[in-house]
């Protein structure tokens, strides 16, 4: 992360048309952590399935990802290093197979502004 101002906002989910903002989502996991230092996530135990993974570095504090004209001026990232284009990923290009109780991933943070 550029910084450790503000907070990372979390979002897990299986469904594909919950995703990227698993606010959608009544059984997505959502977890907001500081900033600071390295971020480590714990979505607790899950049951098998497919999942993807966005973030946040909502480094402000508001609560959301901040724009500007359509262009994210905060961080983000997705599980897999999922490409971003004209839009967010599409969840089959983030989603990671979960089969054991315990799996660690690592998520690329990016910034365009």
């Amino acid at each position: 992360m550029r910084s450790h101002k503000g907070q990372v906002l979390a979002c897990l989910t299986r469904d594909p048309k919950a995703f990227p903002d698993c606010a959608k989502d009544p059984e997505g996991h959502h977890l907001i952590v500081p900033a600071s230092g390295p971020v480590t996530l714990d979505f607790g135990a899950l049951p098998p399935g497919r999942y993807a993974v966005s973030l946040v570095h909502d480094e402000n504090a508001n609560g959301k990802l901040d724009k500007a004209l359509l262009v994210p001026r905060e961080g983000y990232g997705f599980s897999r290093d999922a490409p971003v284009r004209m839009g967010p990923p599409r969840f089959d290009e983030a989603a990671f197979r979960l089969d054991s109780e315990t799996l660690r991933i690592a998520i690329k943070m990016r910034y365009l502004l």
